[in-house]
């Protein structure tokens, strides 16, 4: 069997996390057409010229992973569960089938958000149409054949209902248990994966705050409280995702992205650090790379990145997407010598420069999560992205 090796290029050394700021005609232009008052092709048309123009601004900032910011969705999430048969979407939701130990459940009905929707399994799960290569092949089109490598397309993470909804995630006449379910997600994913990379993509990101749930402590102590097993049900997910994942090609970029919730304005949902998971996330999840929420003490210190293994990157997300604020360059070139430090020191040893060669830098998040995005504008999220690059250049020479 082979030796793992660090993959780079991609991940570069500086990234950005998926969703960018839409522009107001596009937002108006999606808004006209979920009143049925524009027809899907003009809808495209805008999205077509928005995510032109979203290239353009990530290449002047030095961005080679680029996306097309998640404009042609709502929700970050969007894309996976909402093309899947056996899904079922429901509008206005039970609020009892929410699990209230999910800290974004437990935040939004504290903020009294109402006519939430969500989907539930009703039937068999079954993927009869694609979920994301209709938006990759639209983003080869927008770009040059030299950046067609490099180009990311973001994905729904595989248990991202089955968290929320808990008992209510499936009907036990359909799948007797998490086993039986996840198989048929994992065959789904599988098969996209595999499209996908025969579309030419070669580089995915899973977008996965749910993991990082389960480094705060009020979801524990809830869990533990409904006598739900959430050692038990990390690895669940963590064999989901292996699932997921065992059919990649070896040379397809497979990264994972964990925050604690980036909601409109930029409202998180949890805290901890990632000392809790450290050791199953970066040693059995098998991913090539980590892109870690970093910008606040909320996310607790680079600690946990002592048990990262010396043939996985790791991006870390230093620069905040919810405030306009530039930070210094010299604290985000210091902060990221640190992070290489406990990484040289830490369970498998390794060389100072072997450690920041496994790093790069990027937001802690994408600037819209939500369609309607957070409260930094079109120049201060330039600004963000060209600060990763100048960064990753004062560090590393390159982006």
């Amino acid at each position: 069997m082979s030796v793992p090796t660090l993959k780079l290029n991609p991940p570069f050394r500086a990234e950005q996390i998926g969703s960018l700021k839409r522009p107001q005609a596009l937002l108006e232009k999606r808004r006209e057409y979920d009143a049925g008052k524009c027809t899907r092709d003009e809808l495209r048309v805008v999205e077509d010229e928005s995510i032109r123009n979203i290239i353009q601004l990530q290449r002047e900032a030095g961005i080679k992973g680029i996306t097309d910011g998640e404009f042609r969705r709502h929700m970050f999430y969007d894309g996976v569960f909402d093309n899947l048969d056996g899904m079922k979407h429901v509008k206005p939701v039970p609020l009892e089938m929410f699990m209230d130990y999910v800290p974004d459940v437990a935040a939004f009905k504290e903020h009294d958000f109402k006519g939430a929707d969500t989907y539930i399994c009703a039937g068999k799960l079954k993927r009869t149409k694609q979920f994301y290569v209709p938006q990759f092949e639209a983003l080869k089109a927008l770009t040059t054949p030299e950046e067609h490598g490099n180009l990311k397309i973001t994905m729904a993470a595989p248990e991202w209902f089955h968290l929320r909804h808990g008992e209510f995630a499936y009907p036990k006449d359909v799948y007797k248990n998490d086993d039986e379910y996840f198989a048929d997600v994992a065959l789904a994913y599988q098969a996209e994966i595999q499209d996908l990379y025969a579309a030419g993509c070669r580089n995915i990101q899973i977008d996965d705050p749910l993991l990082a749930y389960f480094c705060a402590e009020s979801m524990i102590q809830g869990m533990e409280e409904r006598g739900v097993d959430h050692v038990a049900l990390l690895n669940t997910y963590i064999k989901a995702y292996n699932d997921c994942l065992k059919t990649r090609p070896a040379d397809m970029n497979v990264g994972l992205h964990l925050c604690r919730g980036n909601f409109r304005s930029g409202l998180h949902f949890s805290e901890g650090g990632y000392d809790r998971i450290a050791i199953k996330l970066f040693q059995e999840i098998n991913v090539d790379c980590y892109y870690l929420e970093y910008d606040t003490p909320r996310a607790g210190t680079f600690e946990p990145l002592k048990f990262l293994p010396p043939h996985k990157a790791v991006i870390l997300g230093l620069i905040s997407t919810k405030f306009p604020r530039l930070e210094d360059v010299d604290d985000l070139v210091q902060r990221v010598r640190n992070a290489a430090s406990v990484i040289a020191d830490g369970e498998n040893k390794r060389s100072f420069e072997d450690a920041l060669n496994q790093i790069g830098i990027s937001p802690q998040c994408g600037f819209a999560s939500h369609a309607e995005g957070n409260l930094v504008d079109d120049d201060a999220m330039r600004k963000k992205l060209t600060l990763v690059s100048r960064t990753a250049r004062a560090i590393w020479g390159e982006i």
